[in-house]
């Protein structure tokens, strides 16, 4: 085993995976190196964090995941850099790993635009750290709000403001809405949670502009519906523990969830090679780093254009799709084959929730909106989780929300103080 070329694969998310699946009988031997020990359903983390799903349905030890597969290994760790002359990865232990072949993954976080002192009162949502935080503070708001004396505070501790509207944001306003308004009024006694404020703050003209403007339409009358109070054209100037500003207006909120932009990881740093504004590594048409043909970068972290010079989306499928091809690349060096030609992104469309109720679906010429979209929505999802036990688990949690109204995970599962309590 130690004699076959050796992959090594930074990150576990949706093209690393791919990749090592793809890689299934060739004459490698493969190390998956990834900073946390889960594998995370991403497009569902939203869920989470507005408790409608536990995190053990969305995510899944990468250990478990190649147990019968003996040519992997799987490391524990955060890389530091890389060494392109030794070809070795270094990690935050001091360790170093070799390889023949390097395929970074590396996925992106949360930007601020240049106000990371924001990150501590408005929360992204990329890991399940991020999602049990938010849960967390929604619910404490409402905690809070049942024994608070002043009404000015009360009306904070109601106002969730979430900025970005992208499919995130739209799906975490409208499930937030829906638990206010139509789950939680029967349980508290003190305080109408259907009198709480959901504000979805877009700096663009329309909310989910990667939709056409018909979707975009019909989601932003499902988020009014709601009671989702859409503010377009303004952007949030500043964000603090008493609540956000958006354009020269001030809005006393207590809770506060960032879905407004991305930043890659460093690789392009680690391999020495240009980057994007979003810092993510300008790759060749074969995703493989300028100078490096050893080295191979996908998913959120590469920025590669389509046919249409269009940039690549951040989305699931592309990573999928790259850690497919770079296997390919892989499987034809090692055999003597052709190499493919350069990666072609099919697209295979966008989807997006409104409430748990309603979707909307732009598979290009074919645009589907409402509750068949809906119930398309979440056969995609389902079909794409891993294992029979968390389809289930997902489909019956769905299930019972949508029969009964209630959501299943509403468990405040470690303290945090409410800000402003002092």
């Amino acid at each position: 085993m130690q004699e076959r070329h050796h992959v090594v694969v930074v990150g576990g998310g949706f093209g690393g995976l791919q990749l090592v699946h793809d890689l299934k009988g060739a004459p490698v031997r493969i190390t998956l190196i990834d900073r946390r020990n889960h594998h995370l359903f991403q497009p569902l983390l939203y869920q989470v964090a507005t408790t409608i799903l536990a995190t053990s349905e969305i995510a899944w030890p990468i250990r478990h995941l190649y147990r019968d597969r003996p040519e992997v290994t799987t490391l524990l760790g955060e890389v530091q850099g890389i060494d392109r002359a030794a070809k070795a990865v270094r990690l935050a232990s001091g360790r170093a790993v070799h390889y023949d072949t390097l395929v970074l993954a590396t996925g992106a976080t949360h930007a601020y635009f240049g106000h990371d002192e924001w990150a501590a009162v408005a929360p992204g949502l990329k890991t399940l750290e991020d999602a049990t935080t938010i849960r967390r503070r929604v619910l404490l708001a409402f905690e809070q709000a049942e024994v608070e004396e002043d009404p000015a505070r009360r009306d904070a501790l109601l106002t969730f403001t979430i900025v970005g509207a992208g499919p995130t944001g739209v799906e975490l306003a409208g499930i937030i809405a829906e638990m206010a308004h139509r789950t939680l009024p029967d349980e508290f006694r003190r305080i109408d949670t259907r009198r709480a404020r959901v504000i979805l703050v877009e700096a663009g003209p329309r909310i989910l502009p990667a939709f056409a403007e018909e979707l975009s339409a019909y989601a932003l009358r499902e988020l009014g519906k709601l009671g989702v109070e859409v503010r377009t054209g303004t952007p949030v100037t500043d964000c603090t523990a008493e609540g956000v500003r958006i354009g020269d207006s001030f809005v006393p909120s207590c809770t506060l969830v960032w879905a407004a932009g991305v930043q890659a990881s460093p690789a392009a740093q680690w391999l020495g090679i240009e980057a994007d504004r979003a810092g993510r590594a300008l790759v060749d048409q074969g995703l493989s780093a300028p100078g490096n043909g050893d080295a191979f970068v996908i998913g959120d972290t590469a920025a590669v254009k389509q046919e249409n010079g269009m940039p690549v989306p951040g989305i699931a499928p592309a990573a999928k799709q790259q850690g497919a091809y770079v296997a390919r690349v892989i499987r034809a060096r090692l055999t003597g084959q052709p190499a493919p030609g350069p990666f072609r992104y099919r697209h295979q469309g966008s989807l997006a929730t409104i409430g748990k109720r309603a979707a909307i679906i732009d598979f290009g010429r074919i645009k589907l909106k409402g509750g068949l979209a809906w119930w398309i929505w979440g056969l995609a999802h389902i079909y794409f989780l891993i294992g029979t036990r968390s389809r289930f688990a997902v489909a019956w949690s769905w299930l019972w929300i949508y029969l009964s109204g209630q959501h299943s995970a509403r468990l405040i599962t470690q303290k945090e103080t409410m800000r402003g309590d002092g």
